[in-house]
């Protein structure tokens, strides 16, 4: 294959920290080049630099052998480089494709030619098999079918360079095998691919090459046929990863929650469960089962036709996110962006957003909000430049560990974590797992959402199975496994044989 990108020497600092160091890659046409490493390690920022959203501190970048300065998006795009990113950006009160042709609109007789927008999002999502309709509004879409805009979108510019950052984070397994089979049509096209990703597994099957970085620096590049996914991970973190998952805590005697008969409409059907002190339920499903919505009506988020909720005992009125901070429940939302965190704020704003009251009087105490987030950073290895930084400078994993510092700051008795080790990689899932492992063994009942079955077999003491906006099982013990998962998650329960 000849070389189609070059990157000499690149480095890049922000507020005189050094997050890219001396970074030299040749990367090669029509392949599809993996880039893994924990977060913070540089990633992200190295694909930004391609394609324009940062320019390099040092070094020179090269496309078809001669130099170019990407000073900006809009550059990168003229380049043929477009960027899916990690974190979505999109305008939700447009429509879809009003979104995919956002800034490079076609025009006929001098007006929008929004019929040739139509025919061409509809052909796009087409081939993503997906059945989105091209006037629907942004903020009407789940978070998958957003990704799915965002990836039609970067499809649209027929780049030379696609990068992908993290892209399956929010997919289902049907919708991954849909862009794995996109990709490999785009490789016969002679498409260059850019694909970022903690799940080493995808990596392993869908990539040409890895390369790893650890801290902002090179550390190897490799076919991937040549590592396997242990490899891949020692040298993301520089030493052999410890047991991951902890041992399982006990729940106990006391019940912290009751649910009965929730019902949400179109969402969720007749719900009801118990959460004990102590204990880590696990909630799993296909994406549209309901586990989303059954937790944000507990936390008065989304309104609910029917349904009655017990706090240690105690029928309770929850009718909004404040109700539920008063009773001391917790939720970490699966779109950390949209309901998490805000991106122009520093570490400390965020991590005191909701407990507010515990640092005023008549004014804020800056001094008191500063010692407290020292406090996180130190117990959650956030890495950051400084508590000045804005969350929009983080890395994903980094922000996820501050939104999880601002709920923790509410001193909760529930914790509901939905997705909470989405797009993270696989060191910082192991701190966020012992974390909430500590959590339970110190009394807080956790409730935990998440679509990596092997989350639930490792840290739940009993998993819940929605399907449908019904619940279709509660499994225990030896009951807490893939093939049991799946087939009550598919409607295929009456075909286990325990």
């Amino acid at each position: 294959m000849e070389q189609l990108f070059r990157a000499e020497h690149i480095s890049k600092e922000f507020s005189g920290v050094r997050v890219l160091n001396d970074i030299n890659v040749k990367i090669r046409a029509g392949e599809i080049f993996g880039i893994i490493g924990e977060n913070g390690a540089g990633k992200s920022t190295f694909v930004k630099i391609m394609s324009g959203i940062y320019t390099p501190s040092a070094g020179q970048l090269y496309l078809d052998g001669t130099p170019v300065a990407i000073k900006n998006p809009i550059i990168g795009k003229r380049l043929g480089i477009s960027m899916i990113p990690q974190e979505f950006n999109l305008i939700g009160s447009l429509s879809v494709f009003e979104n995919i042709f956002l800034g490079n609109e076609p025009h006929k007789a001098g007006l929008l030619n929004k019929k040739a927008m139509r025919e061409k999002t509809r052909h796009l999502l087409f081939e993503l098999n997906t059945d989105i309709s091209p006037d629907a509004p942004i903020w009407q879409l789940s978070v998958a079918q957003k990704q799915m805009v965002e990836i039609a979108k970067a499809l649209a510019h027929e780049s030379k360079i696609l990068i992908m950052d993290e892209p399956t984070t929010v997919l289902t397994s049907h919708e991954i095998e849909i862009l794995y089979a996109l990709m490999e049509r785009l490789r016969a096209q002679g498409v260059t691919m850019l694909y970022i990703s903690h799940k080493l597994k995808e990596v392993k099957r869908i990539c040409d090459r890895v390369m790893v970085l650890r801290d902002g620096d090179f550390i190897s590049l490799d076919d991937t046929a040549d590592l396997d996914e242990r490899e891949m991970a020692r040298r993301m973190v520089g030493r052999e990863l410890s047991q991951i998952f902890p041992e399982k805590a006990t729940p106990q005697d006391e019940e912290a929650l009751r649910v009965e008969n929730v019902q949400v409409p179109s969402f969720v059907k007749n719900a009801s469960f118990a959460l004990k002190r102590g204990e880590i339920l696990g909630f799993a499903g296909l994406m549209g089962a309901g586990r989303t919505e059954l937790a944000e009506a507990i936390m008065g988020l989304r309104k609910r036709q029917q349904g009655t909720i017990f706090i240690r005992g105690q029928q309770r009125y929850i009718a909004s996110p404040a109700d539920a901070v008063k009773h001391k429940l917790g939720y970490l939302s699966e779109d950390r962006q949209g309901r998490g965190i805000v991106m122009n704020f520093d570490v400390p704003s965020n991590i005191t957003l909701i407990s507010l009251k515990k640092y005023s009087r008549l004014l804020i105490s800056k001094a008191k909000e500063r010692e407290t987030s020292e406090q996180y950073v130190k117990e959650f290895s956030i890495k950051a430049a400084s508590l000045k930084s804005h969350l929009r400078y983080l890395s994903g994993g980094n922000q996820q560990k501050v939104y999880l510092s601002k709920w923790m700051d509410t001193d909760p008795e529930i914790l509901i974590l939905d997705e909470p080790t989405r797009g993270i990689d696989v060191n910082a899932k192991r701190e966020i797992y012992h974390f909430v492992n500590r959590l339970a063994r110190s009394g807080i009942a956790c409730i935990l959402i998440s679509s990596e079955i092997e989350e639930l077999m490792g840290l739940c003491s009993r998993v819940i199975v929605m399907r449908d906006g019904e619940i279709t099982g509660e499994l225990t013990n030896e009951q807490i496994n893939e093939e049991t998962i799946m087939f009550h998650a598919t409607g295929l329960a009456g075909e286990i044989k325990y």
